[in-house]
């Protein structure tokens, strides 16, 4: 493509570059023959004019310049009231967290201090219970050979009796056979004495 303007071109200067009639008016297709027919004319006009009154309304631009400032400044000082609140909320955040590690310690701490109690305490109670068996064994043993050497006594008695009557009837009826009663109660009475 090239870009060097054509020998034959005008150059056309911006101040009367509206001025010239276009092709399809000159042969009468209906385009306009001065500048003052051109529609973009009558638009820049007054696109200029509302630009000159904003810029005179907003006496060259300090208000708006004035307002964005203000809705920075705001921006700016919300932002600091979130980094503020952000910074508390991360003090808050690490000090519960610390609480929290230092109840789950403290729990831990609890669970095995009632281990070691609840450990204590079987051991003691198995203690407890094995002495008072023992107490209690030592204790039935002991009522049992009671008991026991009782009966023996009572036994004892009764054929001591049973055998001393045993002879006495023995021997009272060998004695009537004999007539001695006298010595027969006597010695009846000298085996009781011993036997008992």
């Amino acid at each position: 493509m090239n870009y060097t303007a054509a020998p034959e071109a005008k150059q056309q200067n911006v101040f009367t570059a509206g001025t010239e009639v276009p092709v399809a008016a000159k042969e009468g297709g209906g385009g306009y023959n001065h500048w003052w027919q051109d529609t973009s004319i009558w638009v820049l006009v007054p696109f200029i004019l509302v630009c000159g009154i904003l810029w005179k309304a907003t006496k060259g631009g300090k208000v708006i310049t004035n307002a964005l400032d203000a809705k920075s400044k705001q921006i700016a000082d919300e932002l600091e009231k979130a980094r503020q609140i952000r910074e508390e909320a991360q003090s808050l955040l690490a000090q519960y967290q610390r609480r929290q590690r230092e109840a789950e310690d403290e729990a831990k701490g609890i669970i095995d201090q009632a281990k070691k109690d609840a450990k204590r305490l079987t051991q003691e109670a198995k203690t407890k219970l094995a002495e008072s068996l023992e107490r209690q064994t030592k204790a039935a043993e002991a009522k049992i050979a009671r008991a026991e050497a009782q009966a023996i006594a009572e036994v004892r008695a009764q054929t001591a009796d049973v055998a001393a009557k045993a002879a006495e009837t023995i021997i009272v009826d060998r004695v009537k056979a004999q007539g001695q009663t006298a010595l027969v109660e006597k010695a009846i009475t000298d085996l009781s004495s011993k036997l008992n």
